[in-house]
This record gives C-alpha cells, structure tokens and sequence, in this order.
C-alpha cells in the first residue's frame, strides 16, 4: 500500500464503544477538518500531562450509558434496538478502556485493552481516594461532582451533565494512569448510544466467529464464519461476554476484532467508506482538548492490540511490558481474524 494511503488511513481516531468498544479510522482531510471542528472537546487532560518522550499514551474511554453528551435519552425504539435495557441501566461506568500508544519514532501503534474488572485505587473522586474496580472511577467521580454543582446553585441538566462528565474524565484519567504506572496524554470517549449511532451510519460491519453463540443478555444470535453485523448485531457482538470461554477478556477481544473489521474495510473501499458516519462523530465522540490527531496518528502504519489480564496492579504493568506488538487482533497486518 502507497505510503500517502497509508498515512490518510492514520488520520483519525473514533473512539467506539459499546459497553465496550472503540473505533479507530481515517478518512480525508477535508472530512478530518470537518470533525476536528465540530467534536466535543474535553478539559480533563489539558495542561496536566506530562509531554511525551517516547509515546504517546491515548486513553480511550467506552462508557455505559445510554444517554447523549446533553444527557438526553434515546427513544424507546432506539432503545429496544440496542438490546440494552433501559436508559440509565449501567450508569457512568467505563467498560471499555484501551490505552493507545503511539511510539513518537514512528512504527505501529498498540492497543492495549485493560478489563474493566480490574480493582485497585480511584483517584480524581470528589472527597479522596476510593477502593474499587478500575472502571468505576468515571460514575464516582460525576455523581460527587454533580452534587457539588447543585449545591452552588447549577440547575441546568445539559450544564450539569458535562460538567459531571468532565469530573469523571479526570478521574478515569488518573486512575488508569496510576494503575498502569504509564501517564496519559490524550483521551476519546464514546458512550453505548454512541457507539449504536455510528455502527448503524456505518451500514454493517463484517467479522468473523469461530463457533455459533447465543446470549438474551446481549441480543447476540450468531452463526459460526463471516458475517456482516447491522448496528444492532454489531452492539450485541461487542457487548457480549455470557456464553464466551473467557467471559469478558473474549469480549475486549470482540472489541478489537470490530476495530480491525473497520479498518479494513478503509483499505477495500477508500477513505471515503467512513464518509456518513462523520455527522454522527461530530455529536457523539469527546477527545481532549489541543490533541491534533493527525499529527499523532500520522507516526502509525498500522495498529495491533493486546490484551491485558485481570490482576494486582504490578502483574498488570509486567504484562503490558511483555505484551508483544502486534498481539492476537494486528490491525496492521489487514483482513478479518475470526475470534470467539
């Protein structure tokens, strides 16, 4: 592949998550403008980072809730097509959490999907540190945070809703960080409803199973072999974990494979292949304030995950070190791998 494709194809990061998923994509320059200038951006990160020296550490964030960045809901259709329960089933967790690094030198980039089960110190809470699963730092810290704001006199919901939001984006910041002993430099977030709305202005994604599998807690009703997923099917597939061999370390798997089903599809149809699903970023997706995504995303040919385990904090960080670039899902390396 020309090396101008492949650098366009670098452009962009969507962070997409279902319960648990993130996108990772490009497209061309006047549509990268386009979202640049219209996406949310968040002051969770900005001036408290250390600057890079080696990498670029981007924590990219996939939250439970159903609601939009306003805190609106969807509608009960809407609903009802995501399988999901109802609106503020889940809460503010963050389910999803991959932390990508992108080496400065240039060469590929790594995913690193930390479960969502690990357990461990929550920093960034209004009131000081808690104990608890990694992921629940997020919920913590907008639900203290918002009281704070009711109790000065804040009243209006979409005011309220991001300032929470904000709150909860420092703290999961914090709180990956010093769980992975690694700081953090950017952030992308996406919540469930989120994800939904761009895997539908997508048209379908294709992926790959080993085995039929059937969940009524996710919706997911799949054959074995390729497939392509409409939004509903895509949500179920990143979303289930009951029925899998290795529960929710399969499901960050899924996740990863979605990332890599996109990915390719970018290389068979062109950067314009994304090209609906640019309205549907501009209100769904928050990356952090000053990150220019092209210039970080640009040092990356391709991308590979890993996964890490459930553990202390230090058998975590050892198994990231030890982590080979290019673990089980290598999007780099192009096509559909077929997973659990």
């Amino acid at each position: 592949m020309p090396r101008e494709t492949l650098f366009a194809i670098t452009r962009l990061v969507w962070a997409l998550l279902g319960a648990a998923l993130l996108v990772v994509s490009g497209i061309a320059w006047t549509t990268y403008q386009e979202i640049d200038t219209g996406v949310r951006r968040s002051q969770a990160i900005a001036g408290g980072a250390e600057k890079p020296t080696e990498w670029v550490n981007v924590l990219l964030i996939g939250l439970t809730t159903r609601r939009d960045l306003d805190g609106g809901a969807p509608s009960d259709e809407v609903l009802a097509r995501m399988h999901a329960g109802d609106v503020d089933r889940g809460g503010y967790n963050a389910n999803t959490m991959i932390l990508l690094r992108v080496p400065l030198a240039g060469g590929a980039a790594t995913g690193y999907s930390l479960p969502r089960d690990n357990e461990g110190e929550l920093l960034g809470i209004p009131g000081g540190p808690q104990r608890g699963k990694i992921k629940e730092a997020y919920g913590r810290a907008k639900d203290a945070r918002e009281r704070e704001l009711v109790a000065e006199g804040v009243r209006d919901p979409a005011e309220l809703e991001w300032l929470g939001r904000e709150a909860g984006r420092r703290a999961q910041v914090e709180t990956v960080s010093a769980f992975l002993d690694v700081p953090v430099h950017q952030l992308a977030e996406l919540s469930l409803v989120g994800f939904y709305e761009l895997a539908q202005a997508l048209g379908g994604i294709d992926v790959c199973l080993n085995n039929a599998t059937r969940d009524e807690y996710s919706g997911a009703d799949f054959p074995a072999g390729p497939q392509r997923l409409d939004a509903a099917q895509a949500l179920a597939f990143v979303r289930q974990r009951h029925g899998l061999p290795n529960s929710d370390l399969d499901r960050t798997r899924r996740q990863q494979a979605f990332l890599t089903a996109v990915l390719a599809r970018v290389r068979e149809q062109g950067l314009t292949a994304l090209g609906p699903a640019v309205e549907v970023a501009r209100r769904t997706v928050v990356l952090s304030e000053g990150w220019d995504v092209l210039e970080v995303l640009g040092k990356a040919p391709g991308f590979a995950f890993s996964t890490l385990p459930i553990g202390s904090p230090e058998a975590v960080r050892a198994a990231m070190r030890q982590a080979p670039v290019g673990g089980a899902v290598a999007a780099a390396q192009g096509g559909v791998p077929c997973v659990d």
